[in-house]
């Protein structure tokens, strides 16, 4: 792998409060050859980071359980974003800036307003979404299947196609107030990535849709598709051998290391 091929590529990973990805996401960019900086939240919102939010390109919002989740994935500290870095995260988005949510990022992205957002694509960080607890009640850590919307402006998931990734959340099912909101995100292509089943078809159905969103919604981007979150962690994918039947394959390599397409279609979009 080329480690300088996105080295002009600037990634800020927040961490802390009970988030616990930083490692892997950190990884995967680096392995990219992205320059990265892993900076706790407190920082951040004490502005006492030496660089601001908008020198860099890409925000990296890591799983976890921030702050416990003990009101809800996310709302803890979208609300803290919303206190101390609203002004800091506007600049940084009207400078083109890329953000990936994975698992607890995208609830807080979801919860912060970022995703969906508004069809503008001007950001008023009112939420218009939310991630509900799983239809079967509980945290389901299992492998599943999902695919990319090709006609999708997500710039995370261009050319990433199927994927098997690691799920393990208890509060991912992706709502919205009606079925004439969720018809237009999906005319937009703003339903980037879909649960899928063995035969490749979109599912609502446990345990392929391990949460029971409509239309087997998995990851949600802005209208821009330079905000993305997704509740599957293609940071716990990056090498084949992390796949529980690598040792079963002919070829083990033949698996890939099938997360790391997410990472490198975001950082070639800023690069």
């Amino acid at each position: 792998m080329n480690e300088n091929r996105f080295g002009n590529v600037r990634v800020l990973i927040p961490f802390g409060f009970g988030l616990n990805c930083e490692d892997e996401t950190e990884h995967a960019f680096r392995m990219l050859g992205a320059q990265v900086d892993r900076v706790h939240w407190t920082d951040l919102f004490a502005h006492r980071h030496p660089q601001r939010l908008a020198s860099y390109q890409v925000l990296g919002l890591i799983g976890g359980f921030a702050y416990g989740d003990h009101i809800g994935g996310g709302v803890v500290l979208a609300t803290r974003v919303r206190a101390h870095l609203l002004d800091d995260l506007r600049v940084f988005l009207q400078q083109g800036g890329l953000v990936l949510g994975i698992c607890n990022g995208f609830q807080t992205m979801t919860r912060l307003g970022l995703l969906p957002g508004p069809p503008s694509g001007t950001h008023d960080f009112i939420a218009t979404a939310d991630l509900a607890p799983n239809d079967r009640l509980g945290y389901r850590d299992a492998w599943i299947r999902v695919a990319a919307d090709e006609k999708s402006p997500c710039v995370w998931t261009k050319g990433v196609g199927t994927l098997e990734l690691p799920s393990r959340h208890g509060e991912g099912k992706f709502l919205v107030a009606d079925d004439a909101t969720l018809d237009r995100l999906d005319q937009r292509g703003q339903l980037a990535l879909r649960y899928i089943d063995a035969e490749g078809c979109t599912t609502e159905s446990w345990p392929d849709n391990p949460n029971g969103s409509a239309r087997g919604v998995a990851g949600v981007c802005d209208i821009s598709g330079r905000c993305f979150g997704l509740m599957p962690h293609p940071d716990a994918f990056l090498h084949s051998w992390q796949h529980p039947d690598w040792r079963q394959r002919e070829q083990p390599s033949d698996l890939g290391a099938q997360g790391m397409s997410i990472f490198e279609a975001g950082l070639k979009a800023a690069s």
